[in-house]
């Protein structure tokens, strides 16, 4: 299992994050995910299939790409 956070700049309110917790969530392997609209991040915890390169390809997609 791993735990990632990524630095998202683009949150900017609830709805922002109501879309990356739920689009996220729906990669296989995806565990849980919490995106703060604060601190503008996205912690996401995971096991295979999912990979770091898909998750972040996912975020890009939606709009939301990781700064890091």
């Amino acid at each position: 299992m791993t735990t990632v956070t990524y630095s998202i700049p683009n949150i900017s309110c609830g709805h922002c994050v109501h879309t990356i917790q739920s689009e996220v969530s729906d990669l296989a392997g995806v565990v849980s995910v919490s995106a703060d609209q604060t601190a503008r991040t996205a912690t996401i915890t995971f096991d295979v299939p999912a990979t770091e390169e898909q998750i972040k390809s996912l975020l890009a997609e939606i709009n939301y790409p990781a700064a890091n």
